[in-house]
């Protein structure tokens, strides 16, 4: 059959379904085999011969059909489960109701009287295997779904290649030790496969259901109770799915072992398509999607491989969290670090013939996955700070930071970077690991300087806080507590980047800026905080930070001596008022309007710092004392807006005198004097002279998991999986209510 001719066969049946005003008997094959027996249609064709219109009068109009429709699709893929498909006219089916539930699916989720239809059980819906059960015992219709498609993806001759020794000689998928089949070398497994992009495309084909399945989270509202679990995602990842680890480890060895450049060819992906990389996608997005849920009960103890640690705990109820937490050997540690930095540097990667190299689009989901690592598995976060391999990570997050500041559409990607940093700053290796000095130049419009991994830090945080847009403000916290984290290690700060800092300090100090908002301050007392541990801790290599604060010691005066009279505050907010100036940093712009199609900003509010930081301090003795958490509003309140009247007399002068400043003001009580009497003793005027004079002369951020990150993190992940499924566009145009679209 012509593929025009099967077309319009296909579209023919779908008229006659939403016409029929009767049931159709799901006994009827004849009419229910023209959607996937008869008809060869890619799963674009799906989506345009299948309007949603149609569906949503379906659903309304004849409930009962749309039921059935479902019901026998599933039907077909646990028959293909249980035969293994060694038919071509088989595997064309398990394709076709593959995409015909993808296109469905979207539309029983956004109606909340349809949403459990796929969690109650039909009668003749049995378990996969023939006669295991009878019907009373029946499973609901997604476990069946759920099973068929973890049976499916290690299917021979369809996604797995075949093991058979001779012809005659048969794979049984009942049982079948998934475990030999996984589909590329890496974590716990090492034969790499051949490469078959037939057994990638149907492996695709069968992960975008799978993600559509977990999809139902983007149809139901924001809501703080962080212990409502998505049901699909909890049942795959359960012991009920007999192929979670060989999945989880296929997942991540196929994410990990991608090298979209291939062996260098220039134009190579314009020669040919990457099937790969469209498998790699939406494998990272399965990932992350999964990896979002822990479960926080017990399991019961799941196989445990060689490449796993056997814990005494047993760990969560989340099959795939559980094996993620227990990675342990260094050699796994160190493909999978290796892997996600090569696929972070890939969009960074310049050469001399423009766009002759393959370009990833999915760092954000790599971003989120290497955040998955390290918070569930901590030993890998101590690996990735154990060298310097660490900087592979942290540069091409400091480029897409740099690259997002001004891009209101990129807000999400600005917070999950600086929520990377915030978490690797919290380890001391991480600021140890900043001193390495800074050689290969990524294409970034900020300062030439020479300098340090600490330099390149401070000079894109600079960068974000002066040139980025004003939605940026509830980030300034995190970004100097970042800065504070590191700064007990920074050996030596060069000239550009101490420049940097003190100008932030002239910023964040101006009298109508403290006192415009309740939270400003702390954007001082950080900064202050970062200068006195680098004196304190490494005052020996930093000159060109203690001459920066000699010429600007004026600001610490101004800061020891602020006003805390009410007239002279009023003073300075009507000054500030008057001129029509809002508050905001110096270069900062409006955010602009997010673009037709991308998402809409107000996904759920940014956790606070308070949130994700617990604040210590390194006493006189080195031991570590707790301080009390600042009182910080909720983040949409951190705004630099001015205000129209002072705050009460003692709030402000409750936090001016504990202005960290005595280190700083005994610094310049000493230095000053020196420096003034060597310019007049020998005449100095040049500032190399004064630096050679001067050469001879910590808070820890720590992440733990609560509600209002976990809400943001599952707003955060679903925008960028919405974004980024666009042929087909599964979800577009449906009633999501999870976060906005901004609307054509």
């Amino acid at each position: 059959m012509g593929n025009t001719d099967s077309k319009l066969n296909f579209r023919k049946a779908v008229i006659q379904l939403t016409t029929k005003t009767q049931p159709v008997e799901a006994t009827d094959d004849a009419f229910w085999d023209q959607f996937w027996a008869d008809t060869a249609t890619t799963v674009q064709d799906v989506f345009a011969l299948v309007p949603a219109a149609e569906i949503r009068a379906v659903r309304e109009e004849s409930p009962s059909n749309l039921a059935t429709l479902c019901y026998k699709a599933v039907e077909k893929l646990v028959q293909a489960a249980e035969s293994g498909c060694p038919s071509e006219k088989e595997k064309q089916i398990v394709l076709n109701c593959s995409r015909m539930l993808t296109r469905i699916l979207p539309y029983i989720f956004e109606d909340q009287d349809w949403r459990g239809f796929f969690w109650s059980t039909v009668p003749g819906a049995g378990r996969a295997v023939v006669n295991e059960m009878d019907d009373d015992g029946a499973r609901p219709l997604a476990e069946s779904l759920l099973l068929a498609m973890a049976d499916l993806l290690f299917c021979p001759d369809f996604t797995v290649n075949s093991h058979r020794r001779g012809p005659d000689s048969v794979e049984d998928m009942q049982t079948i030790d998934s475990c030999e089949y996984i589909w590329e070398a890496g974590v716990g497994f090492a034969q790499s496969p051949p490469l078959n992009y037939i057994h990638d495309l149907n492996r695709t084909e069968l992960l975008r259901l799978l993600l559509t399945c977990f999809s139902e989270a983007m149809y139901l509202p924001p809501s703080s109770d962080n212990t409502i679990l998505n049901p699909w995602v909890s049942f795959f990842c359960s012991t009920e799915n007999r192929h979670a680890l060989p999945l989880f480890t296929s997942l991540v060895n196929v994410v990990c072992a991608y090298d979209p450049v291939g062996y260098g060819i220039p134009y190579n992906h314009l020669l040919f398509s990457d099937y790969r990389e469209q498998l790699v996608e939406q494998a990272v997005q399965i990932l992350i999607v999964t990896l979002e849920h822990d479960g926080g009960g017990l399991a019961h103890r799941p196989p445990s491989p060689s490449s796993m640690e056997d814990q005494d705990s047993v760990g969560p109820d989340n099959l795939f969290v559980n094996y993620l937490s227990r990675i342990h050997r260094e050699e796994d540690y160190d493909f999978v670090l290796k892997g996600l930095a090569r696929l972070l540097v890939n969009p960074l990667m310049q050469t001399y013939l423009p766009n002759s190299t393959k370009k990833i689009q999915f760092h954000q989901e790599l971003l989120v996955l290497f955040w998955k690592l390290c918070d569930f598995n901590k030993k890998f976060l101590f690996f990735v700070l154990k060298s310097s391999d660490v900087l592979d990570i942290l540069v091409p997050i400091l480029f897409y930071l740099n690259d997002a500041r001004a891009d209101q559409s990129r807000v999400g990607l600005m917070h999950i970077g600086v929520f990377i940093l915030l978490l690797l700053s919290g380890e001391r290796n991480f600021g140890v690991r900043l001193n390495k000095p800074y050689s290969v130049h990524v294409p970034m419009d900020i300062p030439v300087f020479t300098g340090t991994h600490a330099d390149l830090l401070i000079v894109v945080f600079h960068k974000i806080i002066t040139s980025g847009h004003q939605r940026l403000q509830p980030l300034f916290d995190c970004l100097l507590t970042i800065v504070v984290n590191v700064s007990p290690y920074l050996k030596s700060l060069s000239m550009v980047a101490a420049n940097k800092l003190l100008h932030l300090l002239e910023a964040f100090s101006t009298n109508w800026f403290l006192f415009s908002a309740s939270q400003n301050h702390h954007l001082v007392f950080f900064l202050l905080e970062a200068f006195n541990n680098i004196i304190q801790y490494q005052f020996d290599g930093n000159c060109n930070l203690v001459y920066a604060i000699i010429r600007k010691r004026n600001l610490f005066h101004q800061l020891a001596n602020l006003p805390s009279d009410p007239a002279s505050i009023q003073k300075a907010l009507l000054r500030k008022r008057n001129s029509q100036e809002t508050v905001s940093m110096e270069g900062s712009r409006p955010a602009v309007p997010a673009e037709p199609g991308t998402l809409k900003t107000s996904l759920v509010a940014i956790p606070a710092i308070d949130k994700l930081t617990e604040k210590s301090q390194v006493s006189e003795d080195g031991t570590m004392i707790s301080v009390l958490k600042m009182e910080h509003s909720h983040a949409s309140h951190h705004t630099l807006q001015s205000v129209t009247c002072p705050f009460l007399l003692p709030q402000v002068l409750s936090w001016k005198c504990k202005l960290p400043l005595q280190t700083i003001m005994r610094l310049l009580q000493v230095l000053v004097p020196q420096v003034e009497k060597i310019c007049i003793d020998k005449g100095l005027t040049d500032e190399s002279e004064i630096l050679k004079f001067l050469q001879h002369g910590t808070l820890v951020g720590l992440l733990p998991a609560n509600a209002g990150t976990a809400m943001w993190f599952r707003t955060y992940m679903w925008g960028v999986v919405y974004l980024r499924n666009v042929d087909p566009p599964i979800w577009y145009d449906t009633d999501v209510r999870l976060f906005e679209i901004q609307k054509m």
